[in-house]
C-alpha cells in the first residue's frame, strides 16, 4: 500500500494574469484588465488538479519567503495536497507573467526564482520519505534538468515516471527511456525531436518520438483530445469534449495530472487519456488555473 497516489515534482508560481483585447506586437503597448494574482506553476498546478480529483498527492518543490511563497502553500494545503516535501527560502517564490486573449488563448513568461533553486540534493531529501511512496511520480522541466534526473535516479523499482517537458528542450537519452509517458504538445514534440523528422499528423508525430526511446508518447491536442502510444500497439485518437473555453491557462497541467492518477489506478493509457481530456476540458470553462480545476464529480458531470 502507498503513502500516495501521485508525488509530484516540479514548480509553484505566482501567475500575474491580465486580459487584453490582443497580445502585443515588438515593440508596442496595449492596455489590459486589472492584475490578478493566482497560485500556479506546473508543478503545483498539477498537485493541486490531482487532489481535486480526490488523489492523496505530495509535491516536491520550492517557493520564497515571501507572501507569494505563502500564497501558494495555503493553496496546495487547502486543496489537501501534502507540503511536507516543498521548502521554503533561497529566492524569490517563482512567477509567471501572462497575458489572456478574448478567446481564452495565453501567452506567458516566467521569472523561475526559487525553482530554479531546486537541486538534486533536495530530490535526495525527499526519497524515502515521499518519492519511493507513490506509484506514479510526474514531473516537467520548470526545474533544473538535473533534478528532474536525480528524480528518476531515486525511483523505487515500478515507479511509473511521467514527463511533461515544458518549457520544451533535447532530452537525454536516459531520461526519455524512463518516460512512460511522455506527454507533449505539437511544439513541445518539435523541439524533443530536433533534427529528427516528425511527420504530418499527430499519430506520425507520436511513432516518431517512440523511436527517440520513451515507453509511451501522449501528443494532446487541445479542443481535439489527445493521441496516445505505446510500442507494439496502434496510435489511439482520444476525443475530448466540446466546451465554451474562457481561460486556457493550466489546461494542460490539469490534462497531465489527471492522467498520471488514473495511470497509478491501473487504467490503460487510452481510457487514462480518455479521463485527463475531459478533466483539461471541464478546465477551460473557469478563469486561472488552480482556482478552473474540477473535482471528480464536476468531471462526471462533464
Amino acid at each position: 500500500m502507498h503513502d500516495y497516489d501521485l508525488v509530484v515534482v516540479g514548480s509553484a508560481n505566482a501567475d500575474l494574469v491580465i486580459g487584453v483585447e490582443r497580445r502585443p506586437a515588438a515593440g508596442e503597448t496595449v492596455l489590459g484588465s486589472d492584475l490578478a494574482v493566482h497560485p500556479g506553476g506546473k508543478g503545483a498546478n498539477q498537485a493541486v488538479a490531482a487532489a481535486r480529483l480526490g488523489a492523496r498527492t505530495a509535491l516536491v518543490a520550492r517557493v520564497g519567503d515571501d507572501p507569494h511563497g505563502r500564497l501558494l502553500l495555503e493553496s496546495l494545503s487547502g486543496a489537501g495536497v501534502d507540503t511536507s516535501a516543498v521548502a521554503a527560502g533561497g529566492a524569490p517564490t517563482g512567477v509567471a507573467l501572462i497575458t489572456v486573449d478574448p478567446s481564452g488563448d495565453n501567452s506567458i513568461v516566467v521569472s523561475p526564482g526559487a525553482n530554479w533553486r531546486l537541486t538534486p540534493e533536495d530530490a535526495r531529501a525527499a526519497a524515502e520519505r515521499v518519492l519511493r511512496s507513490a506509484p506514479v511520480v510526474s514531473a516537467q522541466l520548470e526545474t533544473p534538468l538535473e533534478t528532474v534526473t536525480e528524480v528518476v535516479r531515486l525511483l523505487a523499482p515500478g515507479t511509473r515516471f511521467v514527463l511533461n517537458p515544458s518549457p520544451p528542450r533535447e532530452l537525454p537519452a536516459g531520461l526519455l527511456a524512463a518516460c512512460d509517458p511522455l506527454i507533449v504538445n505539437e511544439h513541445e514534440a518539435r523541439v524533443i525531436a530536433g533534427a529528427s523528422a516528425l511527420g504530418d499528423t499527430p499519430e506520425e508525430w507520436a511513432a516518431a518520438l517512440l523511436a527517440l526511446g520513451p515507453r509511451s508518447v501522449v501528443i494532446t491536442l487541445g479542443a481535439e483530445g489527445a493521441v496516445t502510444a505505446e510500442a507494439g500497439a496502434e496510435p489511439v485518437r482520444v476525443p475530448s469534449v466540446r466546451v465554451d473555453a474562457v481561460d486556457t491557462t493550466g489546461a494542460g497541467d490539469a490534462f497531465t495530472a489527471a492522467l498520471a492518477w488514473r495511470l497509478g489506478l491501473g487504467e490503460p493509457l487510452p481510457a487514462a487519456a480518455g479521463y485527463a481530456a475531459r478533466v483539461g476540458a471541464a478546465a477551460v470553462t473557469k478563469e486561472g488555473a488552480q482556482a478552473s480545476y474540477p473535482t471528480a464529480e464536476e468531471v462526471a458531470a462533464l
